[in-house]
């Protein structure tokens, strides 16, 4: 019997529930963790408050001095709170976040010492940078990186910790995180937004970018996850054969909450709260075990730290309840994988969703400016979009039967696109005034507030607009948004920045009016951007030969992909608005390509030693069961005994069949192996890798699932789908 699996399963199948009492409202737990407005009014003094509120809102710089009356009313409020240290909590190009603690405390001589934490260690450290991902922006002797507060996200305490939000830089000054070209990338949103704004309403005088994020996971007792070394080593089952019960009856999805789940749940959400995590929906996904939880919406820097922070969370108290967390796009084959779908839209100072259909002509003109504009944006950088969510994981979920392809395209639904229709054959220059008066009660007019076109019944889509957003569905679980959020709100930025030159050149030129002038834009971005709207099923042959025609991209792989990352086409629009300069966006690429390398290279490692050391050597002790027992059939039988023991004997013959397939597919896959490592140039590596060693994974898995359908169930070492899956 094979001693592990059947002991994690035992062990699994005894675990109880731990009851989590919830006797607070969570409206009062919220936020309580949290260094947020209410706490800086009771603990600074009214110049500190009134300096950070300024660099909240307007991005003022803090004054040193005024550092350090902040940082003595953080530092009181943190100890208030039973923290003894605090650290500056960032997010390398690990995928990760990051974090070094030092304590309050200090001796001061005498044998006596003090809590200390001055202006200086709050706004700036220096930890070393040397084993963080870098992409060749400086030498592993050149270690030196800064952190800096960023204090448009507030800091929080996590266990006996403060933690403080910061950027990471590198000596030289490069970003060496995901934060810092995000925040860039929201300013450029702001200034580029707030003038178009202007068109309809002279009060806008701030933009944010709002993201809401929706998180899938996957729930595995951690006994029965340790008794995977592919989980524990990769996050998904490198082979497994499909359970014979999956997710065909649909009884899983939004079904009631395992007992031992919903205790997870609500502890995490005590958690969330306490951390000002607005955590609001919980619920069963399709697949067995799966499950998701969404927040309300956030101002995307801060959704962006939330949802590293909660990622975080969730593994350590998964560790409280016995559980381990899977964020991985596809850990089980057969069944659906895990997206965390990016809900994005745009809101002004006024209130004003820009992405929202109003109650008038000129609100609702106002809309489809900004939504035709995104339309445009992700028409023109749709390679960009693509690459922005390119990952070795997301690839074996993208084009998989419940996730969007990787061809981008948008999805808009029938009543915006019947108006853009209309909008598509208004007259070249002056409207009539019949025109005019046409399309304004007609046409934009007649927008409803609510869109009843539901359009999450099309969940093939990658981009899909929502009734009042754009819901970016094809990021996956394991992804930091801030990726893709950079790229959104950048290409945004700088089609807004073209649409508004476009538009005053036709006033200025032609003497249109403002809103003859927009029509006139809009009408020239529909008809350029049609062939990235797409309404029908975005599976199969079909579709792929159709966005052929309509010249979309299709980059199946991640090495195929990231490509689009370092085109001088990209290169420019980041650099042009100062979101990544050439240095910083080349060694993003690199990171990533490496990034890929590495994980396909610790698979392969994985699979090559589970098949050859866990399922080749149990199929040869079946193996010799089997001809043990045509043996004694042959002792007891003699020559008759080959009708008797004419099924093992096929099934003897079967089984050494697949050890060979294992054998010869694991030394050709580390064969492939070396020869990849050798090469130096890290674009032929990844390739390589994707297309040489990747595909004699599928191979090994065949035969080590079909050995583990022939193998005596007491003998198979690996906890099966039906046990990883079903175990609740």
């Amino acid at each position: 019997m094979s001693t592990l699996r059947f002991h994690a399963i035992k062990k699994s199948l005894n675990r109880k529930p731990i009851k989590i009492e919830e006797k607070v409202r969570r409206s009062e737990l919220f936020g309580q963790n949290v260094f947020n407005e209410d706490k800086m009014r009771q603990y600074l003094t009214k110049e500190a408050f009134n300096s950070v509120m300024d660099a909240m809102q307007n991005g003022t710089k803090i004054d040193r001095v005024v550092a350090d009356h902040i940082s003595t009313g953080m530092k009181e409020w943190a100890i208030s709170k039973g923290a003894t240290h605090y650290t500056h909590w960032f997010q390398p190009l690990t995928g990760s976040t990051a974090e070094k603690h030092d304590a309050f405390f200090e001796p001061i001589g005498n044998g006596r010492a003090i809590e200390k934490f001055g202006g200086g260690q709050l706004v700036q450290q220096e930890p070393d940078a040397s084993s963080f991902p870098n992409g060749g922006i400086r030498n592993t002797f050149e270690a030196r990186g800064y952190t800096a507060w960023d204090p448009t996200s507030p800091a929080f305490i996590y266990g006996t910790t403060l933690c403080i939000p910061t950027v990471f830089v590198s000596y030289t000054g490069e970003a060496l995180d995901y934060k810092t070209p995000l925040l860039r990338a929201l300013q450029a949103i702001d200034n580029a937004a707030v003038d178009v704004c202007k068109y309809f309403d002279k009060n806008v005088k701030k933009v944010n970018a709002s993201l809401g994020w929706e998180q899938e996971y996957f729930l595995i007792d951690r006994g029965l996850a340790a008794s995977r070394p592919d989980i524990q080593l990769t996050g998904r089952t490198l082979l497994g054969h499909s359970s014979a019960k999956g997710q065909q009856l649909d009884d899983h999805y939004f079904g009631t909450i395992p007992n031992r789940a919903m205790q997870y749940m609500r502890d995490l959400e005590t958690e969330c709260m306490l951390l000002g995590i607005p955590v609001k929906t919980r619920h069963n996904e399709v697949a067995p075990n799966q499950f998701e939880l969404a927040p309300v919406f956030d101002e995307a820097n801060l959704a962006v730290d939330h949802n590293s922070l909660l990622m975080d969370v969730m593994d350590k108290v998964a560790e409280r309840h016995d559980f381990k967390v899977l964020f991985h796009e596809k850990p089980f084959k057969g069944v659906n994988g895990s997206g965390k779908h990016n809900n994005w839209s745009l809101s002004t100072n006024t209130g004003v969703n820009l992405l929202g259909p109003g109650k008038t002509p000129m609100s609702n003109l106002q809309f489809l400016t900004f939504f035709v504009n995104t339309i445009k944006a992700v028409y023109d950088n749709e390679e960009l979009v693509r690459a922005s969510i390119a990952s070795a994981s997301n690839d074996h979920r993208l084009g998989a039967n419940e996730a969007p392809p990787a061809i981008i395209s948008v999805f808009i639904g029938e009543q915006l696109t019947s108006v853009l229709d209309e909008l598509q054959n208004v007259t070249n220059g002056k409207l009539s005034p019949e025109e005019k008066t046409d399309l304004k009660l007609n046409v934009v007019g007649k927008i409803p507030e609510i869109l009843l076109d539901n359009t999450d019944r099309n969940r093939t889509s990658p981009f899909a607009f929502t009734g009042n957003k754009f819901e970016f569905r094809a990021v996956g679980s394991t992804a930091n948004c801030a990726n893709p959020m950079t790229v959104l709100n950048t290409i945004v930025a700088n089609q807004l920045i073209e649409f508004k030159k476009e538009v005053d050149a036709l006033i200025k030129s032609r003497g249109l009016k403002k809103d003859e002038a927009i029509f006139n834009i809009l009408r020239e971005y529909i008809k350029k951007s049609k062939n990235i709207l797409f309404e029908g099923n975005g599976y199969g042959e079909a579709w792929e030969k159709e966005a052929k025609k309509r010249g979309l991209s299709n980059h199946k792989t991640t090495p195929e992909a990231l490509k689009a990352k370092v085109s001088k086409k990209t290169l420019s629009l980041f650099e042009d608005l100062g979101v990544m300069n050439k240095v910083e966006s080349i060694s993003r690429y690199e990171i990533e390509m490496e990034e890929y390398v590495l994980h396909i290279q610790i698979e392969g490692r994985v699979l090559g030693d589970v098949a050859r050391n866990h399922v080749v050597p149990i199929a040869v002790r079946y193996q010799n069961r089997l001809i043990k027992n045509v043996k004694g059939l042959k002792e007891i039988y003699g020559t008759g005994f080959k009708k008797l023991a004419k099924e093992q004997m096929t099934l003897i013959e079967e089984i050494s069949g697949h050890i060979e397939s294992i054998n010869s597919n694991v030394t050709k896959m580390t064969n492939e192996r070396k020869v990849a490592n050798n090469i130096e140039n890290l674009e032929e590596k990844a390739s390589a890798y994707c297309n040489k060693v990747k595909p004699i994974f599928d191979e090994i898995r065949y035969h080590c699932d079909k050995l583990e359908l022939l193998v005596d169930d007491e003998l198979w070492p690996l906890t099966k789908y039906r046990e990883l899956l079903f175990t609740k």
